[in-house]
């Protein structure tokens, strides 16, 4: 159904400005990132058609050709369609990076758990096809102050020095750092390798008075918290 061809009250942009944007169900919010002066437009025919293909969760995994296709349907592409897809992908990334600096990584609250670390990685780590080793560092009261890449690996190893990983703290005069890497094969146990680095580590960072809180390892849909565990 076309916008104009919607009562007044029930038109997307009127029950936002009017009732909140909570208010309004996944198509109608999708319909007012595509809403143009082109009023003939099937906006929320086009909506729900790539929701029901793709779901919310799964927007990210389309590409562009993909939806400039399901957005025209039949008819030849224009201009206009070609900027309702580069709308819809540079939102999705945009809700990404928020979902990134907010799920405790800077929001300014402390890390508490492993959980908060595996939120903040979970996302970036999945499309890695060899290991990433990477460090938090923290302040006095657990709050991410940086975050550094210290090694890349292979495809299920990495190799990582003490000397690079408290570099960074020293540098950054961290109080405190918590050491994660990935298992590209998903499966986030530790390997042998993974229990000695991380035994040398807390032992160099008891040296220097550099607290080590936790290594995680993080896997496809889970993580491995030597602290938990």
């Amino acid at each position: 159904m076309k916008i104009k061809d919607l009562p007044w009250f029930n038109r997307p942009g009127f029950k936002l400005t009017r009732k909140g944007v909570n208010n309004l169900d996944d198509a109608e919010l999708l319909s007012i990132i595509f809403w143009a002066n082109d009023k003939e437009d099937d906006i929320l025919g086009t909506s729900n058609k790539i929701l029901k293909k793709y779901n919310l969760h799964k927007l990210e995994d389309a590409g562009y050709k993909e939806l400039v296709n399901l957005v025209c349907g039949k008819k030849k592409a224009e201009y206009k369609d070609f900027v309702k897809v580069m709308k819809l992908l540079s939102l999705v990334e945009l809700c990404k990076r928020y979902g990134k600096l907010t799920k405790g990584g800077y929001n300014n609250k402390p890390i508490t758990s492993a959980k908060d670390v595996y939120n903040m990685f979970a996302d970036d780590f999945k499309d890695y096809k060899k290991e990433v080793f990477k460090i938090i560092l923290l302040d006095t009261k657990n709050k991410p102050i940086a975050i550094k890449d210290i090694s890349v690996g292979t495809l299920n190893s990495s190799i990582v020095h003490p000397r690079e990983v408290f570099k960074e703290a020293i540098k950054e005069s961290a109080n405190a750092v918590i050491l994660v890497h990935n298992h590209p094969s998903g499966d986030c146990e530790p390997s042998n390798e993974d229990q000695q680095v991380t035994k040398k580590l807390f032992e160099a960072g008891e040296l220097l008075y550099i607290n080590i809180l936790d290594h995680v390892i993080i896997g496809k849909d889970n993580y491995y918290s030597f602290k938990e565990s």
